[in-house]
């Protein structure tokens, strides 16, 4: 698709990488070729441009440390990809949280899930079924803790009593779950503004080499339902 796109079919491309992405060449080649390139939200560290993403770490801190305070003592990390910068730094935030409160991590506690809802619903479910079930989950991505909510729902475990939920999460239905699903909330669209208006600045001055700039536009952590305090 982007050989298709560098045959003199556009100007500049705005991309937000796979969860799949391992191998960067294509992305790298598109750079090499002159064609001005921003990310946005999952980011290409390796490769120099201007990239428009939240504070995942802060964030992915924000969240443990709420679990924490809401009197969870073993938190699992729900990952999506170890591939991807927004996995990484946020499970950073998670390990360092727990750390800073004296918590021993425990890499059993760390999922490492798919886009298979499947196979997501298995891996969560022999979690909470073990004898040190965890009273906490911080889903690093939204379909994740959707289907955390399914599993508690089948093995019949009531959310926040016996296990507390938070999530990276725009839904719009997210005050609608029952209970309501406390949230990390990006500020998608200001990512999507400053992205773009980047790029067209770029082309707006021939400014075909877009400096290697990471702006950083923080998320809002929303407390609800799922982490209150019984």
């Amino acid at each position: 698709m982007l050989k298709h796109l560098q045959n003199g079919r556009v100007d500049g491309v705005l991309i937000s990488i796979s969860s799949k992405t391992v191998k960067k060449d294509h992305l790298k080649e598109l750079k090499q070729n002159g064609l001005p390139l921003v990310f946005f939200d999952r980011v290409c560290d390796e490769i120099q441009t201007a990239k428009v993403t939240t504070d995942d770490y802060e964030s992915g801190y924000k969240a443990t440390q709420h679990l924490i305070e809401r009197q969870c003592k073993t938190i699992a990390y729900l990952l999506v990809s170890k591939n991807l910068s927004i996995g990484i730094n946020r499970m950073q935030g998670y390990l360092d949280a727990l750390k800073n409160n004296n918590i021993k991590v425990d890499s059993k506690l760390i999922v490492n899930g798919s886009n298979d809802k499947d196979r997501n619903f298995l891996l969560i479910e022999k979690l909470l079924k073990t004898d040190s079930r965890p009273d906490g989950l911080f889903a690093s991505v939204e379909h994740l803790a959707v289907t955390s909510y399914h599993v508690c729902n089948h093995l019949k475990l009531s959310i926040p009593r016996e296990v507390k939920i938070i999530s990276f999460s725009n839904l719009e239905t997210a005050p609608l779950l029952n209970p309501s699903l406390t949230t990390i909330t990006q500020p998608a669209f200001n990512i999507g503004k400053e992205a773009a208006a980047i790029l067209f600045r770029a082309l707006t001055k021939k400014q075909f080499t877009l400096p290697d700039n990471k702006i950083i536009l923080p998320s809002t952590l929303v407390p609800r339902d799922s982490t209150a305090l019984l």
